[in-house]
């Protein structure tokens, strides 16, 4: 049984719990032992959430040894930290576990990386590679042969076709749909309910049906 400590205590990482305890519960016995939360806002430490205490900061990450990580840290603020904050908090790649919630669908032909949660109801088809510190929210269909670059972030009912690529530290908005062989560049945005069928470049910010460039993101560095 490995022990877990959530990065980040937020909405997003009650649903980590969630996972990890329906993991346990689909393989009669105990695969994971939630320990609890790290986070920096002091305003929560000692607190609840789920259940399970926030034991201190990011920075306490080096006094549990013997845990494994899965980082909560996302939203579109907080992308072009996102590997920073990890790789102060958890060190090595190695004590980061990757999640995938029993109802999701993934193809024995596809790769996934370290660090990675996949949540309840996501489709993952032959061939796709995703990347170190992915997350990819409920309901989500990846088809085949789609690359997802390391730290993105694709939250509820997100839609790829085939050969999407996805570069690191993007940030896919709820219900897009994204057409086949589009690229999308690291660091972009796109928002809820947008058709891309164009290739987005590195830091754009789209949306709409077409999507349309409406800025940059708030984390192209």
């Amino acid at each position: 049984m490995k022990r877990i400590i959530i990065l980040g205590a937020g909405g997003n990482s009650r649903d980590m719990i969630d996972t990890l305890l329906d993991i346990n519960d689909a393989a009669n016995g105990p695969v994971y032992e939630p320990v609890g939360y790290l986070d920096d806002d002091p305003a929560k430490l000692g607190s609840q959430l789920g259940g399970f205490p926030v034991l201190g900061p990011l920075s306490a990450a080096a006094s549990y040894p013997d845990c494994y990580f899965i980082n909560s840290i996302n939203g579109t603020r907080l992308m072009s930290r996102k590997a920073e904050i990890i790789a102060a908090a958890g060190g090595p790649l190695g004590r980061f576990e990757t999640i995938v919630h029993p109802t999701a669908s993934v193809s024995r032909m596809a790769h996934l990386g370290r660090g990675t949660v996949i949540f309840q109801h996501v489709s993952i088809c032959s061939n796709v590679r995703v990347g170190n510190h992915v997350a990819v929210l409920p309901n989500t269909v990846i088809a085949h042969d789609c690359v997802i670059g390391d730290h993105c972030y694709l939250t509820p009912s997100v839609s790829l076709a085939g050969y999407v690529e996805i570069g690191a530290a993007a940030y896919l908005g709820n219900n897009c749909s994204v057409m086949c062989r589009v690229k999308i560049g690291p660091r972009a945005i796109v928002g809820m309910g947008s058709v891309v069928l164009e290739d987005v470049p590195e830091g754009w910010t789209v949306a709409g049906a077409p999507a349309r460039r409406i800025g940059t993101s708030p984390h192209r560095s």
